[in-house]
């Protein structure tokens, strides 16, 4: 095997690769990646691999002999990635193994493990494919993903739930403090889901959503993402591009009953403006309990912030709003709040809430069909 590549491109596409590469890995080939060269279509192809999250991407390089290794990731990433931006690469295989990476400046000789040993993705090849734009997957993991829960003993909650139907997706994350719904459905005239796809549940861990985000963002494409689910696996790709993942085993909660259907307050305010007074606010807030109380005054159409800290201080911040029912004094945790407003995308937010102590629906005024309900922390007086 030889073959000359750009720095950039081997950088770039080992770093997306290397997530998926196990820091403990179960057998010794998996703290490798697989590099796969093809003289036929002068492309590289790298692999990472834990078993659970595969990840697989390839680039354009000028192939002299094709053939195939495995590198340990760590070790050829970080050569790699000190060598200069514009740096010509040369990768040759010789004897027994050893990869000799030689540059303009000096060579490196690594030794790799035969190919041979490297489990093979498990790619879906069976049942039509669910298709979906860019734009429509980047806004709902971008609407879900930050609501996911950290915590392993709740494994189904770390992960997005998400519900292909024909005309659209819906993604859906919780931690059990606070859910986050995007519905998404692809305009007309561009490539959507498959009309012939059946409906289908599937809840997909975040580390890997999180990567496959990272990968379609970090290279610009047209083309539509095909998504294949088969037996506890899914796979999503595009071009010569992968992500494969197993999916979370569990019975993912009936969200859509924790959603009220009818509300006795509605506030209108200006998002930026609201998430600004509330990064201020928040100084104070983390030095007691993280909760700040929001007071909405039906009489003079504003809402006010308050935190008190017992033994530090207090502040009180006061916001424009267009308030509809009755005033009302309700608290929450801070970063429940802000991060929902911070995923929220549009300059105009709505607020919609019954009591002090039941579920509250914020969503954006636009296009984009997002919901986020966010529990209250209850007022000791």
């Amino acid at each position: 095997m030889k073959l000359v590549c750009n720095q950039t491109d081997l950088s770039t596409n080992l770093s997306l690769v290397g997530r998926a590469v196990p820091s403990r890995p179960t057998h010794p080939v998996l703290a490798n990646i697989l590099l796969t060269a093809d003289s036929g279509t002068q492309r590289v192809s790298l692999t990472g691999f834990d078993l659970s999250l595969g990840i697989q991407t390839s680039f354009p390089s000028n192939i002299e002999t094709s053939g195939a290794i495995t590198l340990p990731s760590k070790l050829l990433t970080d050569i790699v990635t000190r060598l200069s931006s514009d740096a010509e690469i040369t990768l040759l295989l010789e004897d027994e193994g050893i990869v000799n990476l030689m540059t303009a400046s000096g060579q490196y000789k690594v030794r790799g493990m035969d190919a041979t040993e490297f489990p093979q993705l498990p790619l879906v090849e069976s049942g039509e494919a669910a298709r979906l734009s860019v734009e429509s997957l980047v806004e709902g993991l971008r609407g879900t993903l930050f609501a996911t829960s950290t915590d392993e003993t709740k494994q189904v909650l770390t992960g997005v739930h998400l519900r292909v139907q024909p005309d659209g997706l819906e993604f859906a994350a919780t931690d059990g403090h606070r859910l986050a719904v995007v519905s998404t459905v692809n305009p007309e005239g561009e490539a959507g889901l498959n009309s012939g796809v059946e409906a289908f549940e599937v809840t997909i861990p975040g580390r890997a959503l999180r990567d496959l985000e990272r990968m379609v963002t970090a290279r610009s494409t047209e083309e539509s993402i095909a998504l294949y689910f088969d037996q506890g696996q899914t796979v999503f790709q595009w071009g010569d591009q992968y992500l494969t993942s197993r999916t979370l085993e569990g019975q993912y909660p009936n969200y859509q009953q924790l959603i009220p259907r009818q509300f006795e307050r509605q506030v209108t305010l200006d998002r930026k403006l609201l998430v600004s007074a509330l990064e201020r606010i928040a100084v104070l807030a983390d030095q007691k309990n993280n909760v700040v109380k929001l007071t909405f005054s039906q009489e003079q159409q504003v809402v006010t912030l308050s935190v008190e800290a017992q033994d530090v201080g207090s502040g009180q911040e006061s916001l424009p709003a267009q308030i509809s029912g009755d005033s009302l004094e309700i608290a929450f945790n801070v970063k429940y709040l802000m991060d929902g407003l911070k995923a929220l995308p549009s300059s105009e937010i709505q607020i919609q809430l019954n009591t002090a102590t039941s579920p509250v629906i914020l969503t954006p005024l636009g296009e984009l069909k997002m919901t986020y309900l966010v529990m209250p922390v209850q007022i000791r007086s």
